[in-house]
């Protein structure tokens, strides 16, 4: 199997190359816009500068008129500008229209572009004395070479900054991407098994935050390993205690020390501790059961007033034998809910398992059923034992957490009853409260949804 990852391009290098492909696109999109600007200010300077020369122009021939326009004509060709003198018995240029030449003869002057054999030209007239004027006429080719001058200047500073970009864009990357990585190779500890992974916060709010939720992930699976361990030791322990009794009482039974008179107590004993052992392997079991994605569910219309009536007629006599006085409250009414019986039925009896087991002769136990008044219905068991403290409370569904602290102190069961009883509810798209009954004790409400 291949390494995750393998074969893919790392983030620096997208990163790298988007910056680049951006900058590419922002060169271009400058490149085209500035060539044009420049070579309409091209066309526009060298039209400015035309109109200047035929204003000198004008103004020598008017002047000098007999001796310049020969000289003149020189000299502007030199700067690519053909000059004329155009008038009345002189040779039309073919640039000219007769429109042109009414306007100078008129006193006025002529500032054109115009195409003209597949090129552009420039036209500059200038009146003079005599109706008479000159005419001073450049191609766009002059302005051309000082756009593509202008061009050749912008080529360099345009690849400097995309070699600016580029760098830019790999630093950017290497930021980025260096708390990725480092998270990156701490997920891997991770899930490798080592707990004593740290990172500092750095880099964008994203990649800060994901820093952190690492650390709170580390610090989540240090605690849930730590109860993990802490709840097989608790099982490991509660396991063995009955398994010594009975290994114990075996080999005494085998080896024959155990006088006849004896067998039927040692039977007894033996026959408790085994049944403590199921109780425990079947917690255990329904524990696990509960996380499964196939946990059954066998749904029916329930009355859970009748279901709590049936319940109490059974816990009646273990109760009486106890000394504990049990009541039963129920409405008049059926209280109907769509659930499943078989696991209600067992939340009661692990209620009333725990109530009885803390309660004193001559204290009640109560169960009760009643609507909720806010989509289904509830079912408490109360009792008049030693109750529960604020700390108690807090962490009562707790798999063992009572179970340790009680252990000891007072009767205590195989310490998950009551982390059952919360998985179970839940199951049942419920919840399981603990709480103080007026009675004294302990009070624990079970919220069942109507299920329809």
């Amino acid at each position: 199997m291949s390494e995750p990852g393998a074969g893919r391009t790392g983030l620096a290098t997208r990163v790298t190359l988007v910056t680049i492909a951006v900058a590419v696109v922002a060169i271009l999109i400058t490149g085209v816009v500035s060539l044009g600007l420049l070579r309409g200010a091209a066309q526009d300077q060298a039209r400015q500068t035309l109109a200047r020369q035929a204003d000198i122009a004008q103004a020598s021939l008017e002047q000098f008129p007999s001796d310049k326009p020969a000289r003149l004509r020189l000299l502007l060709r030199r700067q690519g500008i053909v000059a004329d003198v155009v008038g009345p018995g002189l040779v039309k240029p073919p640039y000219l229209t007769a429109a042109d030449l009414a306007t100078l003869e008129s006193g006025g002057q002529v500032s054109d572009v115009r195409q003209r054999v597949g090129s552009t030209i420039f036209i500059e007239g200038r009146p003079l004395d005599g109706g008479k004027g000159v005419v001073l006429v450049q191609s766009s080719a002059s302005a051309a070479t000082v756009a593509d001058a202008a061009r050749k200047r912008l080529i360099l500073p345009l690849l400097l900054g995309l070699v600016g970009a580029g760098l830019a864009g790999w630093l950017l990357a290497r930021r980025i991407a260096r708390p990725i990585q480092q998270a990156a190779a701490a997920a891997h500890r991770l899930a490798s098994g080592s707990r004593d992974v740290s990172l500092i916060p750095q880099g964008p709010a994203e990649v800060a935050e994901l820093a952190d939720a690492l650390n709170r992930l580390n610090s989540a699976l240090a605690t849930s390993e730590g109860r993990e361990r802490e709840f097989l030791l608790s099982v490991s322990h509660e396991l063995r205690t009955p398994l010594t009794a009975v290994r114990g009482y075996a080999e005494a039974l085998a080896d024959g020390v155990v006088a006849p008179a004896d067998v039927a107590g040692t039977g007894a004993i033996m026959l408790a501790e085994s049944q403590q052992l199921e109780r425990l392997v079947a917690d255990l079991l329904d524990l696990a059961r509960l996380r499964a994605q196939n946990f059954r569910l066998d749904l029916a219309d329930v009355d859970l007033g009748e279901l709590v009536r049936q319940a109490g007629a059974v816990w009646q006599m273990r109760c009486a034998a106890e000394g504990v006085e049990l009541r039963v409250e129920t409405p008049p009414f059926a209280l109907v809910v769509r659930t499943d019986a078989t696991r209600v039925r067992q939340i009661i009896d692990g209620l009333a398992e725990n109530a009885l087991r803390v309660t004193p002769a001559g204290a009640p136990i109560v169960l009760a059923a009643a609507p909720a008044g806010y989509g289904g219905m509830v079912i408490e068991v109360r009792d008049g034992g030693p109750g529960l403290t604020d700390d108690d409370l807090a962490v009562a569904f707790d798999r063992a957490a009572l179970y340790e602290r009680y252990r000891g102190v007072r009767k205590v069961g195989t310490g998950f009853g009551l982390a059952l009883v919360h998985g179970l509810a839940a199951r049942l798209g419920g919840s399981a409260t603990a709480g103080r009954a007026p009675e004294g004790g302990a009070r624990f409400t079970v919220f069942v949804p109507l299920g329809r």
